[in-house]
């Protein structure tokens, strides 16, 4: 079945609008996630969880001794850190790199594919797809994210002893309670990237080539990721999308401290409403010929 065939249409019309966009968003599923760079990516993701705690693991059993974040300090003792501490090296760059990638390809690779005009047959059409686009945007988000977690996890596990966990506060809770808060912590991660999604659909509504929007998205996460370790720069680095990303681990303290992840997330509401609007107003006015 091909991409313009797998939403139905029928008289020339969309369907129902619930039943239109439901048929829209499986198939911008299936079109993201079997793609052969997206499973790389994944696969990629995947992997990094994997090197981190073999690298821990061997400086572990070294003589020599170093300091490290808490976080590695942490996954010595108990494997579970070992799924905060992937989180926290692939999301600064690994994670929305790859989300970069994929929202930067889910228009502007459309078109250049050819493939987006057939998806346009009626006005209301183009609201109902971007949303869909978006909606299979924060998935990926979601499988990107679980992909570090899941494999940390079992990592975790493999090289390192599993048990009662002590929080950085530290308090200590038991292994069902830390395992609660590791898929809270991994759903905070994925709605932190909920932002970028939306820039980069924008930016994927500004040209026709797939390429450039994913080029363009990445080295504005690059950039985004560079201004905000400037002190200089501190009057605008609360505003950068990235600025509250590492704000879950106030999840792992007894109580936990929600201050700076709502913070988090209302930023990235705030990039969602500004970006998705710009997309749409972008992409409902283009004129597609592709």
């Amino acid at each position: 079945m091909s991409r313009a065939e797998a939403v139905p249409i029928v008289g020339g019309r969309r369907p129902q609008t619930a039943a239109g966009f439901l048929a829209l968003f499986r198939s911008e599923l299936h079109l993201t996630f079997r793609r052969m760079r997206t499973k790389v990516l994944l696969a990629i993701l995947a992997v990094l969880p994997i090197l981190i705690g073999v690298v821990i693991k061997l400086n572990t059993d070294s003589p020599r001794e170093g300091g490290g974040p808490s976080f590695i300090a942490q996954t010595t003792q108990n494997g579970l850190f070992l799924v905060f501490t992937a989180l926290a090296v692939a999301l600064p760059v690994f994670l929305p790199m790859t989300v970069g990638v994929v929202a930067g390809d889910a228009v502007a690779g459309e078109a250049a594919a050819g493939t987006l005009r057939y998806l346009l047959v009626a006005p209301a059409g183009r609201t109902r797809l971007l949303a869909a686009k978006f909606t299979a945007g924060l998935v990926f988000c979601l499988a990107a994210t679980a992909a570090v977690a899941v494999t940390a996890l079992a990592a975790g596990a493999v090289l390192f002893p599993l048990g009662e966990v002590t929080l950085i506060s530290g308090d200590t809770i038991g292994l069902g309670d830390a395992l609660l808060r590791a898929v809270l912590v991994a759903l905070v991660v994925a709605g932190s990237l909920a932002g970028l999604v939306a820039i980069g659909l924008f930016v994927s509504t500004l040209t026709g080539s797939g390429i450039a929007a994913m080029a363009a998205t990445v080295v504005l996460v690059v950039t985004v990721q560079i201004l905000d370790v400037f002190p200089q720069l501190h009057a605008v680095q609360p505003f950068l999308f990235s600025h509250y990303w590492l704000n879950f681990a106030d999840l792992l303290r007894a109580p936990m401290y929600w201050d700076g992840v709502l913070k988090d997330l209302g930023l990235q509401a705030a990039y969602v409403a500004v970006f998705g609007s710009a997309a749409w107003s972008r992409f409902t006015s283009r004129d597609i010929s592709a």
